[in-house]
């Protein structure tokens, strides 16, 4: 039976990045999206739900991330998968997370939330594992590189258990 755990989002950066290293010096970043939904309620209403995620990214890609001078307010898109990870607080209690692990994401928008002179919708790729190897010329094409920023292929650590973070 094959499994899937996948998350695509596209939103507005809540808060700026914070960049910080686990003692076994991987690199990670962690931001809040936040994400909108329109509805109409029982009255025929139109109403927005704002719902906010906790993105994180390991390594490499936090690496880009910080690179490209990602910032609150900046529309980005997130491919990637849940994890969630439970604490204790200071004061004993069992604390919850839901995170949103980054595969993949692109800026989204104009110039003027791009930064580092790049043009915008640029996008970060993790590149995957293929178990049934094509020959180069039956592979599918692949987005020109100027696009795309590629790195080895990365799985997020197995949490740690004292990393310095409340969480």
């Amino acid at each position: 039976m094959a499994y899937l755990n996948k998350v695509l989002l596209i939103g507005n950066i809540g808060r700026d990045p914070e960049f910080t290293v686990t003692q076994t010096g991987r690199k990670r970043a962690s931001f809040s999206l936040a994400t909108s939904r329109r509805y109409r309620d029982s009255n025929g209403e139109q109403k927005e739900q704002t719902d906010w995620h906790t993105v994180v990214a390991w390594g490499k890609t936090a690496d880009v991330i910080e690179s490209l001078g990602v910032h609150k307010g900046m529309p980005l898109f997130i491919e990637g998968s849940l994890s969630y990870r439970s604490w204790n607080d200071q004061n004993g209690q069992k604390r919850y997370s839901t995170d949103v692990i980054i595969e993949t994401f692109q800026l989204l928008g104009s110039r003027q939330f791009n930064t580092s002179g790049q043009q915008p919708a640029q996008t970060y790729t993790q590149p995957s594992f293929q178990t049934d190897a094509q020959p180069p010329s039956q592979m599918p094409e692949q987005p020109p590189i100027s696009s795309m920023y590629q790195t080895q292929a990365q799985t997020p650590p197995p949490p740690e258990e004292d990393d310095g973070l409340p969480f």
